[in-house]
């Protein structure tokens, strides 16, 4: 029998994983820990199911927007370390979509056999939507596929509700979070920002957590502050919703009233995140590179 049929089942249940996730209360869950513990649990039974013939693993191909800022670079490369070291048989490499090398054109050239793109973006956009597609296009000695973004998921919630607390953020009456993020023009880019920002919310026992942008869209880190204190909010922290340090993080962390946590980086939900969306990508059927 074929495995058209296999692949459909586990593509569906991971759906269903994921919304489950996706709406599931933090007050189930006493650590992080658990909470990662549990989604990769559920993932892998759905992966046990599917069991496709021997052969070498995917490359996992993380895309990375890139920054002049060396400490960008730097904070990536210790993230990758933390994936390599929890999936030590899966090969790793890094491309850039600007800025940084190596871009990801140079990246896919020098590989073979079959890729799964995981971007390192933390929602849907012109790059997710355009840029990682043409890149497989003209790379046509390879099997590609494009993982999700890494946003939303409650584990983002969870590493940005742990960069708060490192950067001195307690709970209070009238404490808040403003969710910086870069910003971009496509409207599922800020939907997506709007639902991490539900889900911090609720990491966060319901402090109030508004989205803000450093560019495209609105409103801006300033606006969303003087919103949350003309409400009464006299606390104001900027969650730092950048996956590494650069311009528009350091940009929104300068507008902050209270405290700025730093950008994600090197966290363990963050590479568990990464591990993640590669295996969702793994057991969806493969859509030619013309039709995505």
């Amino acid at each position: 029998m074929g495995k058209g049929p296999t692949l459909a089942c586990n593509a569906s249940a991971i759906t269903r994983h994921n919304t489950l996730f996706m709406t599931a209360s933090f007050d189930s869950f006493d650590s992080t820990g658990q909470l990662m513990n549990l989604i990769t649990a559920q993932l892998s039974t759905q992966l046990t199911r599917f069991s496709p013939p021997r052969r070498p693993p995917a490359t996992l191909v993380a895309v990375a927007h890139g920054s002049r800022d060396p400490e960008a670079s730097r904070t990536v490369q210790a993230l990758l370390e933390q994936v390599r070291a929890l999936r030590p048989g899966v090969p790793v490499s890094l491309g850039h979509i600007e800025l940084a090398e190596p871009l990801l054109p140079e990246t896919l050239a020098a590989l073979r056999g079959e890729v799964v793109l995981v971007p390192l973006l933390l929602g849907r956009g012109y790059h997710v939507k355009h840029d990682l597609p043409e890149a497989l296009a003209v790379a046509p000695h390879l099997t590609g596929r494009i993982a999700a973004p890494l946003g939303p998921h409650p584990l983002l919630a969870e590493a940005l509700h742990s960069r708060l607390v490192e950067a001195g953020f307690r709970r209070s009456r009238r404490a808040a979070v403003v969710l910086a993020a870069a910003g971009s023009r496509d409207p599922d880019s800020a939907a997506d920002a709007s639902r991490t920002a539900a889900l911090l919310s609720a990491r966060l026992r319901g402090v109030p957590v508004v989205p803000a942008v450093a560019s495209a869209g609105g409103p801006t880190v300033t606006e969303a502050v003087r919103t949350l204190v003309a409400k009464g909010n006299h606390r104001v922290a900027v969650a730092s919703y950048f996956t590494a340090p650069g311009r528009f993080a350091g940009q929104c962390a300068s507008a902050a009233p209270w405290i700025a946590a730093p950008p994600l980086g090197a966290h363990e939900a963050m590479a568990r995140l990464v591990l993640h969306r590669y295996d969702e990508a793994l057991v969806r059927q493969a859509v030619p590179v013309a039709a995505a």
